[in-house]
């Protein structure tokens, strides 16, 4: 029996182009600013805030690069296209956003054990414009951070520097009303356990769709019983289900029917509704009649697996 393919109906990653573009010039701006002010106000938490709003720019470029990528027409050479680079873009955003925590941790552990001097109220009226930008910024990718793991990467890098800033603000406040300089690095501890907490989901799911796992939100015990309980259908094997991008799950089984009962209205109502049930967008579903004479090569090597 030949094999039925299907290409489901495709629903490219939504454009997020002007959503990066305002991301990355504001917190650009404001990296300078608060770099320059934190030196000014011998401030670490201010310091190590603009490193990591650095690294957040650099993965905000890197998130926006990819999700155009993942935008062009596959190729002869590249026939998925470049789907895949906002999975590769969302699992280093994860090790950057992860390094440079490790790093705003370091100093800190320095600075607690010779506190310096920090003028507060410099400290509290920047990270205060931090909060306002971040915290804007993730906005323009809330929408999309359920959907897609790489604006889910860009929504959390910008929240995380929004929890940064609220730190910061809330060290400024108690070391000017009790001089207790060593708030300024506990501070930066709490904040980035915060954020590795939140971050290390990320670098979870993101590996996961690397290894070709199967997408989170699909369970593929449900898939195959649906598979299986199709007209004529008696035996579904050799099922895999992975991400070609962080918007997009494929899908390839075979399916065993009765008798000669191959039609593409079968096929078709099975990859409309993987698409619907599951999110499925790219279903191959090969058909066979489990002839003993002509076994499957597929279930012949998990056999011997």
């Amino acid at each position: 029996m030949g094999n039925g393919h299907h290409h489901g109906h495709h629903h490219g990653p939504t454009s997020y182009g002007r959503a990066f573009a305002i991301g990355v010039t504001l917190n650009l701006a404001f990296v300078v600013v608060e770099f320059v002010a934190g030196h000014m106000a011998n401030s670490l938490a201010l310091v190590a805030d603009a490193g990591h709003n650095l690294s957040d720019v650099l993965g905000l470029a890197l998130a926006w690069g990819a999700a155009t990528l993942a935008r062009r027409t596959p190729t002869p050479t590249r026939t998925y296209g470049f789907r895949r680079s906002s999975i590769l873009a969302a699992v280093i955003n994860a090790v950057v956003l992860l390094v440079s925590v490790g790093a705003i941790a370091w100093e800190a552990f320095e600075r607690l054990s010779s506190p310096t001097p920090v003028a507060g109220m410099t400290v509290i009226w920047i990270a205060a414009i931090g909060i306002v930008i971040n915290a804007g910024t993730a906005m323009l990718f809330a929408s999309g951070r359920k959907g897609d793991l790489n604006i889910r990467g860009a929504y959390m890098h910008m929240m995380a520097d929004a929890a940064v800033s609220v730190g910061v603000v809330i060290a400024g406040v108690a070391i000017l009303a009790t001089n207790w300089l060593w708030l300024d690095p506990v501070v930066s501890l709490a904040v980035c356990a915060v954020i590795v907490v939140g971050t290390w989901g990320l670098l979870r799911h993101s590996v996961n769709l690397v290894m070709d796992a199967v997408p989170q939100g699909i369970d593929p015990h449900e898939v195959e019983r649906y598979l299986g309980s199709l007209p004529a259908v008696v035996d579904v094997h050799d099922l895999h289900v992975w991400g070609m991008s962080t918007t997009e799950a494929a899908l390839t089984a075979h399916l065993v029917v009765a008798g000669t009962h191959c039609d593409d209205a079968l096929i078709s109502e099975a990859a409309r509704e993987l698409h619907d049930r599951f999110g499925i967008e790219h279903a191959t579903l090969q058909l066979e009649n489990g002839d003993p004479a002509y076994p499957c090569s597929c279930r012949l090597l998990t056999a011997h697996g």
